[in-house]
C-alpha cells in the first residue's frame, strides 16, 4: 500500500521515510502542490508473508457451492496413489 506525502513533509523527514521503504517495504507517492511527482519503492522485490495473506483475505471474492462440489468431486475421482516402485 503506498501513502501520499507533501513534498515538504518528506523533506523533513526523509531518513524516516528511507527507512520505512527498506525495513517495511512502504511505497510513497510523493506530491507538490496536490499534485503527485514521484514514488519512493524499494528496489528488492517485496516480500509477502502471513500477515499480508491475512490482510488480504478478508477482499478475496467469495466462491459459490458450486465451486466446493467441483473440488469435492475431484478429489473423490482422483484414484489412489499408485504403488512406489522404488523400495524403501
Amino acid at each position: 500500500m503506498e501513502s501520499h506525502i507533501s513534498a515538504t513533509a518528506a523533506a523533513r523527514r526523509f531518513s524516516d521515510l528511507l527507512n520505512r521503504v527498506y525495513y517495511k517495504g512502504e511505497e510513497f507517492v510523493i506530491e507538490r502542490g496536490g499534485q503527485p511527482i514521484c514514488r519512493i519503492v524499494p528496489v528488492q522485490r517485496k516480500r509477502f508473508i502471513g500477515a499480508d495473506l491475512a490482510r488480504l483475505w478478508p477482499k478475496l471474492p467469495k466462491v459459490d457451492k458450486g465451486y466446493w462440489d467441483a473440488v469435492e468431486e475431484g478429489y473423490k475421482n482422483q484414484g489412489l496413489e499408485p504403488k512406489s516402485l522404488w523400495p524403501r
